[in-house]
């Protein structure tokens, strides 16, 4: 499963975050990211309904490959797996959690901020990691001296990633992707203007692709 989504990333370098507490607003926020050309999707949990939100993408929206984004406990991946979660992302590295997507089959993204958090997550055999947040732990600069040590892994900058910066990210031969929310602002979600989210995402692969 990890091989199948890193290589869809491979050609679609961007996970938007879906963020709604409304399963309706999540389904619809995911096919307007897909209409623009983006099929993998990070639905945060963070909201009561989350759960509820991620569940209705991965039956309802299945142009897209749906996980499950700022998971914080094995209890909560578990749950996560539970609701349709094909990936997982943390902010940080827990190794219960990173235990739970290995027993139930799915790739995790756990977030490394520290050159010691990112020697344990190597330790842990894990080969792709978040990077994050990306701008305050010291963006492009820190991802190529992090990745000239470790030359293995793999990066998913997320946290201050924009349309703005995109390409110097993408530039970096270890990213595998980066994530963010600026796909999907707050604002046009709360006004219906999915086709504005839609827009968005395909400025992205275009940025992308020039990268």
């Amino acid at each position: 499963m990890a091989n199948d989504i890193n290589q869809v990333l491979e050609s679609n370098p961007v996970v938007p975050l879906v963020q709604a507490d409304d399963s309706s607003v999540a389904t619809k926020t995911s096919r307007a990211l897909a209409a623009g050309g983006l099929t993998v999707v990070e639905v945060v949990l963070r909201t009561d309904r989350a759960l509820d939100c991620l569940r209705a993408v991965a039956d309802e929206v299945p142009e897209v490959i749906a996980g499950a984004g700022t998971v914080l406990s094995a209890k909560q991946a578990e749950a996560a797996f539970d609701a349709g979660a094909q990936f997982i992302v943390s902010p940080g590295l827990d190794e219960g959690v990173v235990a739970v997507a290995r027993e139930r089959g799915g790739p995790v993204y756990p977030g490394i901020f520290t050159p010691g958090e990112l020697q344990r997550a190597f330790n842990l055999g894990l080969e792709t990691v978040k990077f994050f947040p990306a701008s305050i732990a010291g963006g492009v600069p820190a991802l190529k001296a992090l990745s000239s040590v470790f030359r293995t892994m793999r990066f998913m900058p997320t946290g201050g990633v924009s349309a703005d910066n995109l390409a110097d990210y993408l530039a970096v031969p270890a990213v595998l992707a980066c994530g963010g929310s600026w796909l999907t602002p707050a604002s046009a979600i709360e006004a219906g203007d999915y086709d504005q989210v839609t827009t968005l995402a395909r400025e992205a692969l275009q940025i992308a692709a020039r990268s």
